[in-house]
């Protein structure tokens, strides 16, 4: 998959956060935040908010990030096009549920899957078990030939 193609993709938590946690920074992450600077768009299951929050919280808990930190952080994620997907219970009960069922992932991380599916858009993730998910039915991963 070329990524000059690419005009969106499904943003997975896991690859913003280490955005703002540098231990877990890595070329394939500052990769994906290149494509959202160059004018991509993310799109992220309405979940999304949320699982920031709460790694961040339990970041500056464990003293992992600073608040001025974390502050930086968020003030980025407003300045970038990441847009939040709005689909709704069927989504979840239905779709991801069933997802998560067939593919042993958790709900969470069928709610990225089920939205690159239905949406037909490749996927930005760190999670092995998720990327290999996405590989077995097909769903193109960002970061991937």
């Amino acid at each position: 998959m070329r990524v000059a193609a690419i005009e969106s993709l499904v943003l997975d938590a896991s690859v913003a956060l280490a955005w703002c946690l540098e231990d877990e920074t890595t070329a394939y992450t500052e990769g994906v935040l290149d494509l959202l600077t160059g004018g991509r768009e993310a799109l992220v299951p309405s979940l999304w908010p949320y699982e920031v929050a709460n790694v961040l919280a339990l970041a500056e808990r464990k003293r992992r990030a600073t608040w001025a930190t974390i502050r930086s952080f968020l003030d980025r994620m407003y300045s970038l096009p990441i847009r939040v997907d709005e689909s709704g219970m069927t989504a979840a009960f239905e779709q991801a549920l069933s997802i998560a069922r067939q593919r042993r992932l958790s709900a969470y991380d069928a709610a990225y899957l089920e939205l690159a599916i239905r949406e037909r858009l490749p996927l930005a993730t760190l999670d092995g078990d998720l990327r290999r998910a996405a590989h077995a039915i097909g769903v193109a991963l960002i970061g991937s030939k």
